[in-house]
């Protein structure tokens, strides 16, 4: 962690959470992490969701750590009933990696929850440096994604919240060459998953190009969220395997644990898969998709840049930029997290910031040559 990241941390009020687990081994590793951290305050924890539902009506909380499967009341019945309560929290999904839990925890983030934690095994939990990782940025990056409500002294006590927001600074749009885009590259993270169907499903006839996109999310993950985008938007997605021909009008997604990059195979164009390590901490990564296909297309591809913490995409972002190409960056208001599209969108690489729901006018007006 940077200086000026640790300053800001623990200049910041802190970031309230509360940890659901059935497992008390689990609760206590998990809290004994997040208490290691300045700039995180375990207000609460509780084995089950009625439990969780109960604590947050009386507890002002920023994050929420929900266990998928509990007795009493199971996370994905909880998330609903804690939105409720409290409309603004940030609920993260942590489960286990298995396919009944990755389509639970998908179908929990189409009810709210804002993102999702791949948990280890028990026994295996306290030795998990990429779990350690991942929960402390997740919890830093959603607990400081919305506007922070002035608490009073006492927290005790519920009062009105009064919202305050910091100014954002411009941001410099830049022209797109005219081009004919060959294919559609997606990058996304966090809150990625319902972004992607939500954009997919409004995709216009137009785009009858290979669409390709990288998500974080780890393996068994990408396979669910595949067949939600394929109900979603009515066409063929498929996780993409090695050397498959990349045909006008399907949607590919980069399966987990591994990248995907686009390359030319005679005159077809394919998908490349690899396991060259981690870019910023992510296998897949949106880097390499974007750098190969500005290699491959030049300017004749359009890439949109949705949710997501971090900055993964934006070297890649720079390559399709200097070659002319139309970028799209998801703007603040409509992302759960604006790291990855900020980050674009900061560097004046895009040539529209939009919201969510606008995006796929945009994209129709860029495939048919500029006219409506």
């Amino acid at each position: 962690m940077s200086l000026t990241v640790a300053t800001a941390r623990q200049s910041s009020p802190p970031i309230r959470v509360m940890v659901v687990d059935d497992s008390a081994v689990v609760r206590g590793f998990i809290v004994r992490i997040l208490e290691n951290e300045p700039g995180i305050d375990v207000v609460a924890t509780c084995g089950n969701g009625q439990m969780a539902v109960q604590h947050a009506a009386r507890t002002q909380l920023d994050v929420i750590i929900l266990d998928v499967e509990m007795p009493v009341m199971d996370g994905l019945t909880a998330v609903p009933k804690l939105l409720a309560v409290n409309p603004h929290l940030r609920i993260v999904m942590a489960s286990t990696l298995t396919q009944r839990n990755a389509g639970v925890s998908l179908e929990a983030l189409a009810r709210g929850a804002a993102d999702y934690l791949p948990k280890p095994t028990t026994s295996g939990i306290s030795t998990n440096g990429d779990f350690r990782r991942e929960l402390v940025e997740k919890v830093f990056a959603l607990g400081r994604s919305m506007p922070r409500p002035v608490r009073p002294a006492d927290t005790s006590v519920r009062q009105p919240i009064h919202v305050t927001q910091k100014a954002s600074a411009p941001i410099q749009l830049r022209h797109a060459a005219p081009s004919r885009p060959q294919a559609l590259v997606i990058g996304s993270s966090t809150g990625g998953p319902q972004a992607l169907i939500t954009l997919l499903a409004a995709l216009p006839p137009s785009v009858n190009v290979p669409v390709l996109i990288a998500q974080h999310m780890p393996a068994t993950f990408t396979a669910i969220l595949a067949q939600h985008i394929a109900r979603a938007a009515n066409r063929p997605c498929t996780e993409a395997s090695n050397g498959i021909e990349l045909r006008a009008g399907a949607i590919f997604l980069a399966p987990g644990d591994f990248h995907m990059e686009v390359a030319r195979d005679g005159t077809a164009h394919i998908a490349r898969l690899t396991q060259t390590p981690p870019e910023n901490f992510c296998r897949p990564s949106v880097d390499p998709l974007f750098r190969s296909a500005g290699r491959l297309f030049g300017g004749d591809v359009c890439a949109v840049m949705l949710t997501g913490m971090g900055s993964d995409g934006l070297s890649g972002t720079r390559l399709l930029a200097a070659a002319g190409a139309p970028v799209i960056a998801q703007d603040e208001a409509s992302s759960v997290v604006w790291g990855m599209p900020g980050a674009v969108a900061s560097a004046g690489l895009c040539t529209a910031v939009l919201p969510l729901k606008d995006i796929a006018g945009q994209l129709a007006i860029i495939f048919s040559g500029g006219r409506r």
